[in-house]
């Protein structure tokens, strides 16, 4: 803010008064000045010193501070101080049960490995960090007057910098000149958005009409801007001039760290934040970390684990002071002392000895789990990434895992909330139908022309399933493939094809289909006379009044869709392309295309210049923004000098001028297309769309300048509309405004553009009493009927409309804007009320319909998902006709539901509607219609809800009535929804319901519900890259889905329950080991293992092969898997990881426990071996039933699991007899050495390694046999299909409507009479059953064929069957 100098007469209390009300605004902007100015100052008198350097430091640590920081963070983790203190608690001489150092040697290895990683990453940021502040940089030198080179981290706030083509921003910087002619610069975002479509950025409109390049001397200007924020799409300050004038300040002048500047030469700004307080690196927060489901219940059973290893220690420590006491006064010869050297009481023994058994049972909480669940996650995001099926060869894209620990959440989703535009659909607009002044153009030739184009595209990927394609790379351009009107005729549509092949980065036949629109005959003759009476009444001077009211809104409507965009116009011979790449690929194109056309004999398009190719400019159409209020609205002219000129402007033009023969903005000719093809870069499909249709009725748009755009319209040649303003497009307003002054009339014209929801209520109310209002009422009532045909047709709507203004309503709000502009606090509800004030009483011009086609697989992957369980959710900001079309074309919605439509005008309505439908659509007559192929939603009902009504039913009380009213529905579908109502809804879902939710979409208005969800997952579509920064996993297509979810999410989930539980297990069944010898060494602690055996156990000898099996195993095939959709359920019940399944797999290893210690204690009974001697045969016997307890468990089996069973089991073998051949007196008197030689020649060993492990798990092999032949889940007959011959499997699960009857028919049949049949010739049956199949490739045939056989063996046991 300008600074006021103080009154000297002020008192002190009103000076201190002043300062406290004047702190809380300062700490809100920033004031930033030229740096030149205090060169020669000191450091303090600087007003830029207290503003961060250009210097980044990404690093976490130093020399100094790594050991003592890298253990802090690492003792933010429980387990790892809980195993450091077991380590520390073994340096008590009077509790130590091992070596000290031995003990140490674990979680040493563990925390030695971490910090390795972290020093490694830390290295490698420093290297990056010292890389980016040692760039090069020109800033300008007051001594020298001149720029000079210096490095990165030297720049400041307040330097003047030079910037040229193709080099990296080194910090935010305010851009004051430009060498472009029209004040533009030209950046790439990528490194901030992933966008890599170029953005335009102004100058400052102040420095916009500077004659001389800018002078850093002749600066004297101060700037007020916010603080340093993170918002990539704000900015807000002015600029104050030595005059006192101040220019407001916007995103569009704001050069950003990391972008590129890209076809500008150069430019000169002045640094605004730099270093760690720039926009880039205040967003750079690093990667979310998110906490699974699985990890979350694993946590649970590590705390039971802990209760388990109190419990056992406790009834040690009482066991052992029981023993103690029975001693009385007699001490044991083997008593210990205390440090004293007195006698322990038998308290104090038993107080010692439960820390020693904390020791020596610290196995049991399991110290590798951690490491290899990161190992096996790792591994599990490797393999899916090598799957090629989930790559697009069309966008030259594969899946992204930008999360890596939460994998397994994919196997167990419930709900997925889906973006539309974009996500299920193409995100490709092709224009199809309009209507104009209240007549409808149906443009049935296009409709024609468009099917053609879909039956080529079908035809085209045939050919190129046989012939391959060519690597995608978005290298080249079609924008000038499309022959103009008028001209010669076209190559043949066997040569177009193919030359769209080599050149487009789209599907050629999608490329075509945006651009060539073939114009409605009727409304081509309306543009062609309009156009032609309006030359008639320029050239003779006559008032457009005269021009009948409904060719004047045709010509009115064809303009606003060619002016009311922000699409960039570019011809092949203007130098506004990157530079060129001389990449092999590039020159591959180059080589292919010059063939192609060599050998079709089209080398004379060169000539005609119709196909211009340009093999480095990028078109590409990122769409929807994000919800930026009105910060989004695009900066224009100044508007002091149009407030200026408006003053300075005489009477208005007369109609000699305005309609002279040879108007000013007209040069006499039309636009002479052969000199190139015009290419047009939208920010969004929507406006390319609108503009491609506009140029087939000749109404081209041809030239675009910040103050100016250019036309060509029929019969009238080039026209310039002088820009006044333009209020740009934002998810709140959901339209777009530009004022232009018209060329040919002289008058100030509003033309608008949006949602038909939002400017039906903004067209001016008609005056019913004369004829023209009667006529506008029919206009407006006949377009809102087209309107709701459009959308019922699936087709996205548009309303175009204009206004008219004198000079002085224009002053007057445009001097309001400018204030609303130059305020820093609360400016975007100042800007949006003032583009209401601008943006009312409007005249309705007509409505456009495009249409956005369905994704390829889309409706089979929803059918699919929601076989699977799975509720879906569509969440748009489409309309709700539209909405509802798509939902049925897609499959989301059945014709079959009876669908709940809740169009609310308040809270109370929508709580009695919502309750009064939900009432009646579950009365008995409903639920005779419910499917019973959908066993998990209540009802067969479907859900729509507009973005009004869901306003009101997320409030708080009535979010609960919402969700009854939801969840009894089959599908649920959003309309109208804004970006913070999506979040919204998925966060009330997922804590309400306690569900899985996994949001996806495309635009960066689905980023706040991308991040909400449990699993985030991101479109690479049209709309730029922010969904998928934002997300957990990147897909190139929707209908990938199916197969992550089905596929790699249930193979992720059995992976890792599987392999927690099997941790559980292992490590308990070991611990027991040592658990049952303390009841005969009087619970003193000691162990019978060697504690070499007791420390790695666990960390080397049984961990390679769990790491296989977690990441290679799968219990049913891919193609099963997504056949059988059914089979998803298993993770979505969690039932590979039930709570009785952790207390299960601990009985099982106290069982196994027992046997492996009894059998070897009753075998070695009364023998003369020593401890050690019987302690070893225990471990090499739990070493054993602990692999084969893995084989039993796992479901495939590859080379990779017998080679790791194999070198575990050798590595035990090689370190035991190393071991033991060279520690003669280890551990007096029990004496390890040559322990293991002398088993191995002792055949009781032999005999001992054979029964015990078969002993210990026969009840685990009976009960899993029992599980697959009597009560099989339906995984494990999913799993008996995989082993079925593969063209009978395929024919058996191809016929989809008995898919799962044969699961439903192991299920009907009784546990009792199953045994007997089963049990009764069982390989004869399976060899005649097996012999039909192959020969009979039908599953009904097989299925009744089976049961005839079944039947018969049942009546020979005198079972019956029940067939039902």
């Amino acid at each position: 803010m300008a600074r006021e100098s103080e009154d000297p007469a002020m008192t002190k209390a009103s000076k201190v008064k002043r300062q406290r009300k004047k702190k809380p605004k300062e700490n809100k902007t920033r004031t930033v000045h030229a740096n030149i100015l205090y060169d020669n100052a000191k450091g303090e008198e600087n007003p830029n010193r207290h503003y961060a350097n250009n210097e980044i430091k990404t690093t976490k640590y130093t020399l100094l501070s790594f050991l003592p920081k890298n253990l802090f963070e690492q003792f933010h983790r429980f387990a790892n101080v809980y195993f450091v203190f077991i380590a520390l608690l073994n340096f008590v001489p009077v509790v130590n049960a091992f070596q000290p150092e031995l003990a140490l040697a674990p979680v040493v290895f563990i925390l030695s490995v971490t910090a390795i990683k972290d020093l490694w990453e830390d290295y490698r940021r420093h290297r990056s960090d010292q890389e980016i502040n040692h760039m090069d940089c020109l800033v300008y030198s007051r001594a020298e007057r001149r720029y000079v080179e210096k490095y990165w981290k030297e720049l400041r706030v307040g330097d003047f910098i030079r910037l040229r083509c193709n080099e990296i921003l080194p910090a935010d910087v305010l851009l004051l000149s430009s060498s472009d002619p029209d004040r533009l610069c030209h950046i790439e975002t990528a490194t901030l958005d992933g966008e890599t479509n170029l953005k335009q950025r102004q100058v400052v409109r102040s420095f916009y009409d500077l004659d001389c390049d800018f002078n850093p001397l002749k600066y004297n200007s101060i700037i007020e801007c916010e603080k340093p924020n993170n918002d990539l799409n704000r900015f807000r300050g002015y600029i104050i001039h030595r005059s006192g004038r101040r220019d407001a300040l916007y995103k569009e002048n704001l050069l950003l760290r990391g972008c590129t500047i890209r076809n500008t030469e150069e430019a000169v700004g002045i640094v605004i934040y730099a270093g760690h307080e720039t926009k880039a690196m205040l967003n750079n927060n690093g990667p979310r970390y998110k906490r699974s489901k699985l990890e979350r219940q694993m946590n649970v059973d590590v705390f039971w684990c802990v209760i388990i290893l109190l419990v056992m220690c406790l009834f040690a420590a009482v066991g052992h002071g029981l023993w103690m006491f029975q001693y009385g006064d007699k001490r044991p010869v083997f008593d210990v002392l205390s440090p004293e050297g007195t006698d322990l009481s038998p308290i104090m023994s038993a107080i010692y000895l439960f820390l020693t058994m904390i020791i020596v049972f610290q196995v049991l909480i399991p110290i590798s789990l951690f490491v290899s669940i990161e190992i096996v996650k790792i591994c599990q995001v490797y393999f899916i990434h090598q799957d090629m099926e989930l790559y697009d060869e069309e966008t030259d894209s594969h899946l992204q895992c930008r999360a890596l620990n939460i994998t397994e959440d994919l196997g167990q989703m419930q709900y997925i909330f889906s973006d539309k535009t974009g996500t299920l659909t193409e995100n490709k607009m092709v224009f199809r139908r309009c209507t104009v002044a209240g007549v409808e153009y149906s443009h049935d030739a296009n409709a024609r022309r468009l099917a053609m184009y879909q039956e080529m595209d079908s035809e085209e990927e045939e050919c190129t399933s046989h012939g391959g394609t060519l690597p995608r790379r978005d290298s080249v351009t079609t924008h000038g493939l499309q022959q103009p009107h008028g001209q010669c005729s076209s190559p043949p549509t066997s040569v177009l094809i193919p030359l769209c092949c080599v050149l487009s980065t789209d599907n050629p036949s999608s490329v075509l289909q945006e651009k060539d629109i073939t114009p409605d005959p009727q409304l081509l003759d309306k543009v062609n006379d309009c156009s032609s009476q309006m030359d008639f009444m320029r050239f003779h001077s006559q008032p457009t009044s005269q021009l009948p009211s409904d060719l004047a809104d045709i010509i009115d409507f064809f303009i606003a869709l060619t002016i009311c965009n922000t699409v960039v116009v570019s011809s092949p011979n203007q130098p506004r392309q990157k530079p060129r790449t001389q990449g092999p690929l590039l020159w591959c194109n180059l080589f292919m295309f010059f063939l192609f056309c060599t050998t079709w004999g089209v080398v004379s398009i060169f000539s005609r210049k119709e196909f211009n190719f340009s093999p480095v400019h990028l078109a590409t159409f990122p769409t929807k923004t994000a919800s930026k209020g009105c910060s989004s609205l695009l900066s224009s002219p100044s508007a002091e000098s149009t407030l200026t000129k408006l003053d300075e402007e005489q009477t208005p033009r007369g109609l000699e001028h305005a309609f002279s023969p040879v108007p000013p903005c007209y040069d006499g000719k039309g636009w002479n297309l052969e000199e190139g093809e015009l290419r047009y870069e939208a920010e969004s499909p929507d406006e390319a769309a609108l503009v491609y249709a506009a140029r087939a009725y000749k109404c081209s748009l041809v030239g675009r300048l910040p103050d100016q755009v250019t036309v060509e319209l029929p019969h009238l040649g080039k026209l310039s509309f002088e820009l006044l303003h333009t209020l740009g497009f934002d998810s709140t307003r959901k339209r777009m405004s530009v004022v232009v002054r018209h060329p040919l009339t002289d008058q100030i014209t509003v033309y608008t553009k949006g949602a038909d929801s939002v400017i039906m209520d903004l067209i001016r109310p008609p005056d019913t009493g004369s004829s023209k209002g009667k006529r506008q009422k029919k206009i407006v009532n006949r377009t809102q009927n087209y309107l709701n045909l459009y959308a019922a047709d699936g087709l996205r709507t548009l309303c175009i409309a204009k206004k008219i203004l004198s000079k002085e309503q224009y002053a007057c709000w445009l001097q309001r804007h400018l204030e609303a502009e130059t305020a820093i606090q609360g400016r975007e509800e100042l800007l949006f009320e003032s583009a209401l004030r601008l943006e009312t009483n409007l005249h309705l011009l007509g409505a456009t319909g495009i249409e956005d086609r369905l994704q390829d697989g889309v409706p089979e992957t929803i059918a699919s998902l929601r076989k699977a369980g799975l509720q879906i959710w569509v969440l748009t900001g489409d309309k709700q006709e539209t909405a509802v079309n798509i939902a049925y074309a897609c499959k989301l919605l059945d014709p079959e539901e009876e669908i709940l439509t809740l169009n609310a005008d308040s809270q109370v309505s929508i709580g009695r509607d919502s309750t009064e439908q939900i009432y009646s659509s579950s009365s008995p007559s409903s639920h005779s219609s419910s499917h019973t192929a959908a066993p998990f939603t209540v009802h067969r009902l479907g859900l729509v809800i507009d973005g009004r009504t869901l306003a009101y039913a997320l409030d708080k009380s009535l979010e609960d009535k919402f969700l009854a009213v939801a969840r009894s529905c089959r599908s649920v579908l959003c309309c109208r929804s804004t970006p913070l109502q999506k979040s919204m809804v998925v966060k009330l879902v997922r804590n309400k319901l306690k569900v899985m939710t996994l949001a996806i979409g495309d635009g960066a208005n689905d980023v706040s519900m991308i991040q909400v969800a449990d699993v985030g997952v991101g479109i690479s579509g049209q709309e730029g890259m922010q969904a998928v920064m934002a997300s957990d996993f990147a897909l190139p297509r929707f209908r990938y889905l199916q197969k992550l979810l089905l596929v790699h999410g249930h193979w992720c989930y059995s992976r890792l329950a599987n392999m927690i539980l099997y941790f559980f297990y292992k490590n308990a069944m070991f611990v027991a080991l040592i658990f049952w010898y303390q009841f005969y060494c009087g619970f003193s602690g000691s162990a019978m293992i060697d504690q070499w055996y007791l420390i790695f156990f666990n960390l080397m000898f049984s961990a390679f092969p769990q790491l296989i099996t977690g990441t290679l195993d799968k219990d049913v095939s891919a193609e099963t898997l997504q056949q059988l959709p059914q089979l998803y359920v298993n993770g979505q019940n969690s039932e590979e990881y039930k709570p009785y399944m952790f207390w299960m797999n601990m009985i099982d290893a106290f069982y196994q426990s027992l046997v492996c210690f009894f059998i070897p204690y009753f075998a070695y009974a009364d023998s003369d071996v020593d401890l050690f001697t019987w302690g070893t045969p225990i471990t090499t016997l739990a070493l054993f039933t602990i692999l084969v307890h893995l084989g039993i468990e796992t479901k495939t089996w590859t080379w990779m699991n017998w080679l790791s069973i194999a070198f575990s089991i050798a590595l035990f073998f090689t370190v035991a007899l190393c071991y033991n051949a060279s520690c003669p007196t280890c551990y007096t008197p029990s004496n390890p050495y040559w322990t293991m030689q002398r088993l191995l020649q002792d055949p009781l060993f032999y005999l001992l390694c054979v029964i015990t492990p078969l002993v210990a798990l026969l009840p685990r092999y009976f009960y899993r046999a029992c599980q697959g032949t009597l009560f099989p889940s339906p995984v494990q007959v999913g799993r008996q299909l995989d082993k079925l011959p593969a063209e009978t499997r395929r024919n058996i699960l191809s016929l989809s409507r008995v898919k799962m009857h044969l699961i439903e028919t192991f299920h009907c049949w009784p546990i009792r009479e199953l045994v007997l049949v089963l049990c009764s010739s069982f390989s004869c049956a399976c060899k005649r059953i097996k012999t039909w199949i192959r020969r009979h490739c039908g599953l009904e045939s097989a299925l009744i064929f089976l049961r005839r056989f079944l039947c018969s063996k049942a009546q020979q046991k005198h079972v019956s069957v029940s067939l039902n």
